[in-house]
C-alpha cells in the first residue's frame, strides 16, 4: 500500500491537491483526526478490497498540537506502515489574500478568536515538524490550479497521460450529438459502406467494413490529420488539468465510418501510452 500524508498551511491548496490525487487513482480522506489515523489505515489494510493508494489530509483540524500529529505518525511506524509526506506551503500575504477572496475564516481564528496573521503564525509553528519531515514540498504561492495539478501528477504518476481519462466514442448524427462530448469530429465526408449491399448489415467492428473505409486515400489522410492534431493537443489538455476528455466521432448512423475511426484512434492512443475507454454508442441499435 502507498500511503501519502497530505499536510500544510490552510489555504495552501490541500483540497486542490486531493482532487488531483483522486484523479490519478488515490483513495482520499480529508480532515482525519490524528488519533484515528492509525486505526483507519489498519482498517484499510484489512479490507477485502484493499486499497493500493491512499492519501490522507492531516493538519491542524485533526491535530491541535505538533505532539498529537507526531504521535499519530509514530504509531504508524510501530505498525510497520510506510508513508510519504506532501507539504503544501505558501507565502503569508498570498494566504491572507486567498482568505479574503473566499471570505472564509482560518480554523485557528474560529477556535481562538485571533487575527489571520496570528492564526497563520500558530499554524506554521504546529506544522513545523511535519515540514522538516516532508518528502515533497510544494510552494503554491505562484501556481494556478492547473499548474498545481501538473506538479502533483509529475510526482505520483509515471506518465502524465495517466492523469487524464480519455474516452473515445462513436455515434450517429441522426440520433443526436453526445452531450458529454468535449471534441466532435464528423466523418460523414468519407465514402459510406451503407450503400454496399454486402456491407450494409455489418459494422465498423467487422474487418470488411473497416478495410473498405480505409482503402480510400481521403480516409487515410483524414485519420493522419486527426492523429496529428490530437497528438499535439492531448498533452495540452493534461497540462491544463483536464481530468477527463471525451472525443466523439460521428457519421450518419454511427454504424460504419465512425466505429472504424473510433477503433483506429483508440488503438493509436494505446500505443502512445494513454488508456482510452472505447464506446460505440449506437452500435446496439443494429443488433
Amino acid at each position: 500500500m502507498d500511503l501519502l500524508i497530505v499536510t500544510g498551511l490552510s489555504g495552501a491548496g490541500k483540497s486542490l491537491a486531493m482532487n488531483a490525487l483522486e484523479d490519478i487513482g488515490f483513495f482520499c480522506m480529508d480532515n482525519i483526526p490524528a488519533s484515528l489515523l492509525a486505526k483507519l489505515v489498519e482498517l484499510s489494510l484489512q479490507s477485502e478490497n484493499s486499497m493500493q493508494k491512499i492519501a490522507v489530509v492531516l493538519d491542524i483540524r485533526g491535530g491541535k498540537s505538533s505532539e498529537e500529529i507526531l504521535n499519530a505518525l509514530q504509531q504508524l511506524r510501530r505498525q510497520d506502515v510506510s508513508f510519504k509526506i506532501l507539504f503544501l506551503d505558501a507565502q503569508v500575504h498570498v494566504l491572507e489574500r486567498r482568505y479574503k477572496e473566499t471570505r472564509r475564516r482560518h480554523p485557528i481564528s474560529i477556535a481562538s478568536q485571533v487575527s489571520i496573521d496570528e492564526a497563520l503564525r500558530q499554524e506554521r509553528l504546529i506544522l513545523e515538524p511535519l515540514y522538516a519531515m516532508a518528502d515533497y514540498k510544494i510552494d503554491t504561492s505562484l501556481l494556478s490550479t492547473a499548474q498545481l495539478k501538473d506538479r502533483i501528477v509529475s510526482l505520483f504518476v509515471d506518465k502524465s497521460s495517466d492523469a487524464m481519462t480519455l474516452n473515445i466514442m462513436s455515434f450517429g448524427f441522426k440520433y443526436g450529438v453526445p452531450r458529454e462530448a468535449d471534441i466532435v469530429y464528423d466523418v460523414r465526408c468519407l465514402p459510406n459502406p451503407f450503400y454496399i449491399p454486402e456491407l450494409k448489415g455489418k459494422t465498423g467492428n467487422d474487418h470488411e467494413v473497416s478495410d473498405y473505409v480505409m482503402q480510400f486515400e481521403e480516409s487515410q489522410k483524414l485519420l493522419e490529420h486527426l492523429q496529428a492534431l490530437l497528438d499535439y493537443s492531448l498533452p495540452l489538455y493534461v497540462k491544463e488539468g483536464k481530468s477527463q476528455l471525451t472525443i466523439a466521432i460521428g457519421c450518419t448512423g454511427g454504424k460504419h465510418r465512425s466505429i472504424t475511426f473510433a477503433n483506429l484512434l483508440a488503438e493509436h492512443f494505446k500505443q502512445k501510452g494513454y488508456h482510452p475507454v472505447l464506446e460505440h454508442r449506437d452500435e446496439q441499435r443494429y443488433n
